[in-house]
């Protein structure tokens, strides 16, 4: 019977996701803006959940595999005249090395001090892309990114590109999914509860911890390519700090080692702004107030039930045991 229930799910879930941009389309054409923009923020919320929520690392610099990704999509589709099917591995690929290199020489720092090296990593970033104009353009950024094109096609509408953009979050998922559910997934925790028990069990705590950041340099940079071709400009504005924090409040707000949270934080961190958009002059007050209010009464996150008693340390909450 259970069975029976979420098959019905998915398929009305399935259907929602097919007639809804439609929908949307007729009514307001920016409302399928948003949609796509909740699938890119889902994206990068569920590759940041890899690294936090079941590695149990505090990284603060997600922004910017996000943004290699799109520069790196953007300079191969200028200058090298590659197509968006082949500059989209590319740069992910690009961004997981990156995430390679980042996690090589901080796996052995952990909480606040990871953070704030990741932290930096952003920062530095970012800066290049400001700083090396003869490749990035500095400030003014990078245009007439062309668009995808499959058999002659040119993906010039926003529906054309909801439809990608949801393919590549089901797939971002599905692969998320399977990796997180498997012995790997099952070893990443125990990584996250307790480096000295992994190790003493076989686990080499640091081999996981860069995987984690290989897998979300990945596809946070699949969703920058994405971005890149979407908008047709890259700038360093789309990548800073700030961009940072509100993915990992996704993260937070969903919950940590849940990836259905992961989607959710996106949905209402990149919906509640619009909705509030009413109220322009207090819309990020409100929105500020009811997050605040959330983590108080329900700090596992809205998705986070069966996580509950772990901060985003990977330590045991005090007074609770497992």
């Amino acid at each position: 019977m259970r069975g029976m229930k979420k098959k019905t799910a998915v398929v009305a879930a399935a259907a929602l996701a097919i007639v809804m941009p439609i929908a949307l389309r007729l009514i307001n054409d920016y409302l399928l803006h948003v949609v796509i923009m909740i699938g890119i923020f889902s994206i990068l919320s569920l590759s940041l959940n890899v690294i936090i929520g079941y590695a149990g690392q505090f990284a603060l610099g997600h922004a910017a595999f996000y943004g290699i990704g799109a520069y790196a999509a953007a300079l191969l589709m200028l200058h090298f005249d590659l197509s968006f099917w082949l500059a989209l591995p590319a740069s992910a690929a690009i961004a997981g090395l990156f995430g390679f290199i980042l996690g090589s020489p901080v796996i052995r720092l952990r909480g606040d001090y990871l953070g704030i090296v990741t932290l930096g990593f952003g920062e530095i970033v970012r800066l290049i892309f400001v700083g090396w104009v003869d490749v990035t353009r500095g400030p003014m950024g990078l245009p007439g990114i062309p668009a995808p094109a499959l058999f002659g096609f040119t993906f010039s509408g926003k529906l054309e590109f909801y439809y990608l953009i949801l393919l590549l979050a089901l797939i971002t998922y599905f692969v998320i999914h399977r990796l997180v559910h498997s012995g790997v997934g099952l070893s990443l925790l125990t990584v996250r509860e307790d480096e000295t028990l992994a190790q003493s069990i076989g686990i080499r705590p640091n081999y996981y911890k860069l995987l984690a950041f290989t897998v979300g340099g990945f596809f946070a940079g699949a969703a920058g390519a994405f971005w890149a071709s979407y908008i047709s400009f890259v700038s360093p504005d789309a990548f800073r700090y700030l961009d940072s924090v509100n993915i990992l409040a996704m993260v937070i707000l969903g919950g940590a080692a849940s990836l259905p949270g992961s989607v959710l934080g996106a949905v209402i961190l990149v919906a509640a702004p619009e909705i509030l958009r009413y109220v322009s002059d207090y819309r990020m007050i409100l929105l500020g107030l009811a997050i605040v209010l959330m983590m108080i009464f329900k700090p596992s996150g809205f998705w986070g039930e069966g996580h509950r008693r772990y901060n985003f340390y990977g330590n045991v909450r005090k007074g609770e045991s497992k």
